[in-house]
């Protein structure tokens, strides 16, 4: 048999049901399964806990049968005799019996918890839809079907405890732990003793568990801002998480008839999204069509965390909104009903929020001047509120309640922080052209790597890198604030001691000598100010968490910090507000928004207040977080602190003084307190030395006794509870410390913003100076749209390609040529064109430097992009119907004002289907919209829409060089043979180079062939293919030569007979073979690609022509 095993084995084993035959000893045959302990609201009475050694073979493991022992049999004595096989057979079958995954229903009054599982199952009840971690002394415990999540999710064990399965993490790990959770989608909440043992055992609470309640609650939109765990981030800081809040209402097919059948609108849209952590809340109101393209550019350009659904939403609204939320993106959705909220109940809801955050602080605080200037910015929010549109409103009280949950709602009071979505200032981006043009993320993983932002981000700060993310998906549209920007990083361009910037400085005259002379410690001052925030923590989510009042001491002191030296090294530039010369401009910093920004981040009173701030706090305690000791009292601040430190002090004094009485009882003059392992005050005494009988031993060694006389536990615990006290204080003097800090927070806000938009300057003057950038020239809004771009270049792939990339020029005008069609070979370079005219727009819009030796350009209002094929079979859209809605949103949506690009529009159908479609929407661009269009196209009759529109139109094809080999092929295969094997032959053959350089003129042929070898097709397929192609267009040859032939043949019939006296047949026979040797030249013209060729078979087509027309 070998040597057995013996095996610990604790199991919970169900309660056998009674019979109903009078027989007590009778087994039933099917019992029913054991319970399940993971579900967690009304678990069954569990069985009682039998923990056991049994020792038995793994070859008499049997298969298990549905038998268990009716009762726990009593302890037997020793006996000599062996156990009864049977029994052994059956408590191993029970014993290897698997858990029924379904558990019985027993009666729930027979159910008996614990006192911390009742406490579990009210909250769990209170909160269904929340994941609880509950403090159970230096751990956090999760039960029932949430500990199963933990396990899974955080790959922790689980195990049977009492009524439930249970898991549990160490309490320092929370923060790693609660991240992970909120990561996967959850709603995490930590549920927290509110009580400590001292004062439990003070309380009334003496003999009953810990008092616990939910402390805080994390989800992805709101977990930067929370308290404990917020404030760290990981690799994503320069990410916004925002939550945003999406309501509708649906519009008649009256109202919308107005906006056409193809493009009608069928639903108005509200948006709130609000970013948490930074204090950034964005509205909105939209119509939008059944494509739902205008929600979808709003999803994309804020790219949410979190999503609030107010239903009743529309079948298209909530399939476009859960397909963004899909398992890749990992976003989490949250629905909730606003049928609250008719008849004005959404804004009551708002004003509600409003009066009592008005109340609370006139209660808090004293009336002074900042308290004033608080009520005014809350009146000019509530003026705001009052102004917007009525969907707005809805998703804004919608927004409100699920922020009180978290209680976060108080950023929502932030008047100053409102923003619409889309205004005259910026442009707005369609979800087209933020993805065709990889302007946030790439189409291959959808990174951040390789998109139009990582080229241009060179912040030093996280909160900069967030404001770039803004700038470059809301370009500018108003010509002044472009000035002002490119004014700004001219400036730090040249401080860096760059000449290029010196070009058009705007405001500046050229003959001015003064414009060389810049301050070179502007640059450097940035660049130290910048780089120190950037070692700092993000400063602008922490100076939100101070607002949230969920912020620690540290980092309260490491923002106030920050600010205060950024202000203190702005401040050595000497700018002040008067210090202009006779032009009006700074002699130190001629830039009139760079003066602005740093006399905001360097004002006097953002450094006074920032010192006194720091003034009344303890750094060495903050960063040990120590609490009690956290605050500097001085003249008459923090009165309850002052009064908890001093009731320690003398319960300190009064347990020091306890030693001398000791000493004389035991005659020991030597005698002191000591402590061993965290226990303090113990007197330590020979082990011969007698003591009182109502001294407590604590420990002892081989020599000695350590003891707590009962004076000293009573000073303990009088000392216990003076330190509880204390750290109540100390708790509500912090809080009062933050509540007073919202005074500053708007002016500090400001400062922050400031450094932020320094930072994008700053960014954008290293990216001029390093990649040789040129500052772009913008005409007057008077004067005609017009783009001229000498030797432009794709701002990424230049940088993949270094010195390898090919610029090319662009000249649109509004009154001249204004269109160019773009033809040319497959991978020749036509869309890495059209992209890089629109990148180039876009950062001089932004209000950066342009990759091209000059630019002159008008203000857009507008990028209008289709290009590439995909289809949305999750929405119902097919490859084809995703065409035609992106060209039907831009016709709907461009103005004169406007530059569109158009890809290969019409590849989805049959190729007469596609002509005619692209053919008819460039059409309407041109005759209607009459906007700057850059179209790319492989169909050759496309061109022909030049003929409608002359000098409007340009026709202009990648260039490409063909190798003398190829074009021998194919004068020998014009000279012997036009047979489709032969041109197959001639296309197997032929070699191609690409040159990239747009050229005027129309390529004949795609090249498509050569794709397909890049592709590593069998070459037998290319064979096949290269046969097809000469068939198919020998066919189109025959067909157009047939109908010809037919009309000719008609009308010189009537002309030959007239003019001979020949007979009719001979007419016939004679105009039949001129009519033959005709036709055959002209389809030998049509299929040769060399131009010499198919001016010889024309011309001799033309003398037939003629000879026919003499007789």
């Amino acid at each position: 048999m070998g040597k057995q095993k013996q095996q610990v084995i604790s199991r919970f084993f169900a309660p056998k049901p009674k019979a109903p035959s009078s027989s007590s000893s009778s087994i039933p045959s099917s019992p029913s399964p054991s319970p399940s302990p993971s579900s967690l609201p009304n678990p069954p009475t569990p069985p009682p806990k039998i923990s056991t050694t049994v020792t038995f073979s793994p070859s008499k493991r049997l298969p298990s049968s549905h038998v268990s022992p009716s009762t726990k049999p009593p302890k037997a004595p020793k006996i000599s005799h062996p156990i009864d096989p049977s029994l052994h057979q059956k408590f191993v079958q029970k014993l290897l019996q698997p858990s029924s995954s379904t558990p019985t229903k027993l009666p729930l009054p027979t159910t008996k918890y614990t006192p911390l599982e009742q406490q579990v199952v009210d909250l769990k009840q209170k909160y269904p839809d929340v994941l609880l971690m509950v403090e159970v002394g230096y751990r956090y415990r999760f039960f029932g079907e949430d500990a199963e999540i933990a396990a899974r999710v955080l790959g922790i064990y689980a195990h049977v405890d009492h009524n439930f399965l249970t898991a549990s993490i160490p309490t320092f790990r929370l923060n790693v732990h609660v991240r992970r959770l909120v990561s996967a989608g959850f709603k995490v909440g930590v549920v927290k003793q509110t009580e400590t043992a001292a004062i439990k055992a003070h309380g009334s609470n003496k003999l009953g568990p810990f008092c616990r309640g939910l402390s805080a609650l994390y989800t992805k939109a709101t977990l930067e801002a929370a308290e404990d765990v917020g404030g760290g981030e990981e690799e994503c800081g320069s990410y916004n998480n925002y939550l945003v809040c999406v309501v509708e209402k649906g519009i008649s097919v009256e109202n919308s008839k107005d906006c056409g059948v193809g493009g009608g609108f069928d639903v108005r849209i509200g948006i709130v999204a609000v970013e948490v952590s930074t204090g950034d809340v964005v509205h909105g109101k939209f119509n939008d069509n059944f494509m739902r393209a205008g929600l979808e550019a709003v999803i994309l350009s804020m790219s949410p965390a979190e999503l609030l659904l107010g239903y009743p939403l529309s079948k298209q609204t909530e399939k476009l909104l859960l397909a963004y939320a899909g398992p890749a993106s990992n976003v989490r959705v949250e629905r909730t009903s606003r049928d609250c909220f008719s008849d004005g109940g959404a804004l009551a809801e708002v004003m509600s929020l409003y009066e009592n955050l008005s109340e609370n602080s006139r209660a808090d605080h004293q009336v002074d001047n900042t308290e004033v200037m608080e009520q005014e910015n809350h009146c000019l929010a509530i003026e705001g509120i009052m102004s917007m549109p009525d969907l707005a409103v809805q998703a804004l009280a919608l927004t409100i309640r699920h922020l009180k949950q978290f209680g976060l709602e108080r950023i929502l009071c932030m008047g100053a922080s409102f923003r619409p979505f889309s205004s005259n200032m910026e442009m707005t981006l369609s979800a087209n052209a933020l993805q065709q043009l990889e302007v946030l993320n790439n189409h291959s993983d959808g990174s951040e790597s390789g998109s139009l932002l990582h080229t241009m981000n060179h912040t030093l700060t996280i909160f900069g890198s967030r404001l770039l993310r803004h700038w470059v998906s809301h370009p500018l549209c108003d010509s002044n604030m472009i000035s002002a920007r490119l004014d700004a990083v001219s400036e730090i361009v040249m401080s860096m001691g760059s000449c290029k910037a010196s070009q058009n400085f705007g405001g500046i005259d050229e003959g001015d000598s003064d414009v060389t002379y810049v301050q070179p410690e502007v640059n450097y001052l940035l660049s130290s100010v910048l780089t120190t925030l950037g070692r700092s923590p993000d400063i602008q989510r922490g100076l939100t968490r101070i607002f949230h009042r969920t912020a620690t001491a540290s980092e309260f002191i490491s923002v106030t910090q920050a600010i205060l030296f950024a202000g203190k090294q702005l401040q050595r530039l000497h700018i002040e507000e008067k210090d202009v010369d006779e032009k009006g401009q700074s002699r130190s910093v001629r830039s009139v928004l760079l003066r602005k920004l740093i006399l905001t981040a360097s004002s006097s009173g953002i450094i006074g207040n920032a010192a006194k701030l720091l003034s009344t706090l303890n750094k060495e305690a903050a960063d040990k977080g120590d609490l009690p000791n956290l605050f500097i009292i001085s003249s008459g601040q923090f009165p309850e602190v002052a009064k908890a430190r001093s009731l320690v002090q003398s319960a300190k004094e009064k347990l020091d003084l306890l030693i001398g009485l000791y000493r004389k009882q035991l005659r020991m003059n030597n005698l002191e307190f000591m402590s061993v392992s965290g226990t303090t005050h113990l007197i330590e005494l020979p082990v011969d030395v007698k003591v009182p009988s109502n001294w407590v031993k604590v420990n002892s060694t081989k020599k000695t006794v350590r003891y707590h006389p009962p004076e000293v536990l009573s000073a303990l615990d009088q000392l216990s509870l003076a330190n509880e006290e204390l750290m109540i204080a100390c708790r509500g003097a912090w809080d009062s410390f933050l509540r007073a800090f919202d005074k500053y927070f708007s002016e500090f806000q400001a400062a922050v913003q400031a450094l932020a938009t320094l930072d994008c300057l700053h960014s954008l003057a290293i990216l001029s100076r390093n990649k040789n950038y040129v500052r772009p020239v913008f005409v007057g809004d008077s004067e005609p749209v017009q783009m001229h771009i000498c030797s432009g270049r794709h701002p990424v792939l230049e940088t993949v390609l270094q010195d390898n990339f090919v610029p090319n020029d662009t000249n649109l005008h509004a009154d001249g040529e204004y269109c160019e069609i773009v033809t040319g070979p497959n991978m020749g370079g036509k869309s890495c064109y059209i992209r890089q005219v629109a990148l180039i727009a876009i950062m001089a819009q932004v209000g950066s430097f342009v990759p091209a030796s000059s630019a002159k350009l008008c203000v857009l209002d507008g990028i209008h992009t289709r290009m590439g094929s995909s289809d949305s079979i999750q929405q119902g859209r097919s490859t084809f119907l995703e065409e035609l809605s992106e060209a039907s949103h831009i016709i709907h949506n461009c103005t004169s004002r406007s530059l569109v690009i158009i890809d290969e529009l019409g590849r989805g159908t049959s190729t007469h289907d596609g002509v005619a479609i692209a053919y008819a929407t460039l059409h309407y661009l041109l005759e209607h919209k009459r906007c700057m269009v850059l179209f790319v196209t492989h169909y050759p009759k496309i061109v022909d829409v030049k003929n409608e529109f002359p000098g409007s139109v340009g026709a202009y094809h990648v260039s490409y060089m063909m190798s003398q080999r190829a074009m021998d092929m194919d004068t020998d295969t014009d000279k012997t043979d036009s047979k489709s094997d032969k041109n197959a032959q001639t296309m197997d053959h032929e070699d191609v180079t690409y040159l990239y350089k747009l050229v005027p003129g129309v390529s004949e042929r795609s090249f498509g062939f050569k794709v397909a070898q890049l592709a590593q097709l069998p070459s037998s397929c290319i064979r096949r293919a290269n046969v097809m192609a000469a068939e198919l267009e020998a066919m189109i040859v025959s067909r157009v030569k047939n109908s010809s032939a037919q009309k000719t043949l008609q009308g010189s019939q009537q002309s030959i007979s007239i003019q001979s006296g020949c007979s009719r047949a001979e007419q016939i026979g004679l105009e039949e073979d001129a009519c033959r040797e005709f036709f055959l030249d002209l389809k030998s013209a049509l299929g040769n690609a060399d131009p010499e060729r198919s001016l010889q078979f024309l011309k001799h087509a033309r003398s037939i022509a003629k000879e026919l027309i003499g007789r």
